[in-house]
């Protein structure tokens, strides 16, 4: 079926700035893909509306007269789930915070607001929140919640090792996730205590302008310490960094980190396969590497390599992943020694980081 065949995507625009809110519209309307189902300047609007028009995805604004974005994402995703793409000011420490509890309450991704057309970013920007409309008005978001009946599961390629292999206790731990990933982040780094054994290094797909504040919004939820890698420096266990926008993280022989410009790979920078990659070759046995929620394949080959070098592998479980792709790659590849539930991850983790294997 050619494109032109192809229904739509219906886009509900949630914007109170009339300028903003136009430009917009102009952007999605000049997108084939997209279409424009509505253009409302509030919260309130929205809700009323949305039942009527029952778009496929919301674009939201966060900085709204009345009810904000936060809690309209909130009432929409309990009264009419549907996709929604927060469209936040890269800049405003505020509106940073506000969008990272807006992903944590359900919108799936957040992407730079538009500037004005004679910006030299304008194209780049319009491009990213067209092509995220698309893609996220695809994600089903009516998400299983419920874990039983449920059992363990190991990957379904299992990678071939020595008959006397056992899991090592870890040294250092690599996570990363996508589409979904910071309410699932919060989730498993959050049950970590702040004494835990392990530095972590993070890797999350998020565009560039936004790694900032997200990093620190989860330094202000979690018992551990986070905040941007550094080039260079010696990571210590209890402290995650995280990858720096548009700059993969990777781990050098000498145990130290590395902030890299090297090209994307697979389209990805950060990537989580040079990640967990780099992990295998610098500790081998002692890496361990979790996958979580994400769309795409990311990550799967890395850990499949950290596997064959003696490490273990984590994989969240479909039933609450927000989108099963980069874990569903990482246990069809057998990257993933078991996947769990994301209730379930912690624990595990917790056990493996004292030693007590599988």
């Amino acid at each position: 079926m050619s494109m032109a065949s192809q229904p739509r995507v219906r886009v509900m625009v949630v914007e109170d700035s009339l300028v903003v809110r136009q430009l917009l519209v102009h952007i999605i309307a000049s997108d084939p893909r997209l279409v424009v189902a509505a253009a409302v300047s509030s919260a309130e609007e929205a809700l009323q509306e949305i039942g009527r028009v029952e778009p496929d995805v919301v674009s939201m604004d966060i900085r709204l007269p009345g009810m904000d974005g936060l809690e309209a994402t909130r009432r929409i995703m309990s009264e009419h789930p549907t996709p929604i793409v927060v469209i936040a000011d890269s800049i405003e420490d505020s509106s940073l915070k506000i969008s990272m509890n807006a992903l944590r309450a359900g919108a799936l991704t957040v992407v730079e607001k538009p500037v004005g057309l004679s910006s030299a970013n304008y194209a780049g920007i319009a491009s990213t929140i067209c092509t995220q409309l698309y893609i996220m008005s695809q994600v089903p978001v009516v998400r299983q919640r419920s874990f039983a009946p449920w059992r363990e599961k190991t990957a379904v390629a299992p990678v071939r090792r020595d008959p006397e292999w056992r899991a090592a206790r870890p040294s250092i731990m690599g996570i990363a996730a996508s589409t979904g990933g910071p309410p699932a982040l919060a989730k498993v780094l959050g049950a970590l205590p702040a004494d835990f054994s392990l530095p972590v290094l993070l890797v999350q797909h998020m565009g560039a302008p936004f790694m900032e504040g997200f990093a620190s919004w989860l330094n202000g939820l979690l018992p551990l310490k986070v905040r941007l890698a550094q080039d260079q420096e010696i990571p210590v266990a209890g402290h995650v960094y995280v990858a720096p926008g548009d700059r993969h993280l990777l781990l050098s022989p000498a145990g130290t980190l590395k902030v890299s410009a090297e090209p994307p790979l697979g389209n990805q920078r950060p990537s989580a396969t040079m990640l967990f990659q780099s992990m295998a070759r610098s500790v081998g046995r002692r890496g361990l590497g979790v996958i979580l929620t994400g769309m795409g394949e990311d990550g799967a080959q890395g850990l499949v390599e950290l596997r064959q070098a003696g490490g273990y592998g984590l994989a969240e479980d479909e039933s609450t992943a927000v989108v099963y792709g980069m874990p569903a790659a990482a246990a069809r590849l057998g990257g993933a020694n078991v996947s769990l539930p994301l209730d379930l991850i912690a624990p595990r983790i917790l056990r493996l980081a004292r030693g007590e294997g599988e």
